[in-house]
């Protein structure tokens, strides 16, 4: 394999990457921006009923499905896009570290699980996307 070719295929999996990353935010985003109440029931084991909690919870939501497209924008040019990267990176580091609390202090049910490795997850990958762009030379955002 010629490095030309090694290095299109490793652009080709952070392709993938973002991708991944875009669906697992829309997927989530989606519902939440729906429906905030049944996510937050399904999260925290609890009703929402005050309805300004509904429109944080549905602005926290719109954020998830925000930082989706900006994936998708990631994914078709993962070297022009980096600051999203960076961006959506340090909210799902944020978002996992405080529901991981929450997990702790047993305030979720144990779909936060779900969430807070799936966010750790992209959050590792994210990273490793930042070591390769660094390694190569390019700025970041």
């Amino acid at each position: 394999m010629t490095q030309a070719t090694r290095e299109r295929t490793i652009l080709h999996l952070w392709r993938l990457v973002f991708l991944i990353a875009a669906i697992w935010n829309l997927i989530g985003g989606l519902p939440g921006v729906i429906a905030p109440a049944r996510m937050f029931a399904q999260e925290f084991g609890r009703d929402l009923t005050d309805p300004v909690m509904v429109a944080v919870c549905r602005g926290a939501w719109g954020t998830a499905l925000l930082y989706g497209f900006g994936f998708l924008m990631a994914a078709r040019d993962p070297i022009r896009h980096s600051g999203v990267v960076l961006m959506g990176g340090t909210g799902k580091a944020l978002f996992a570290l405080n529901l991981a609390i929450l997990y702790l202090q047993g305030w979720t049910t144990d779909f936060a699980r779900v969430v807070i490795l799936g966010a750790v997850g992209f959050v590792a990958l994210f990273a490793l996307y930042v070591l390769w762009l660094r390694r190569k030379g390019y700025r970041l955002i």
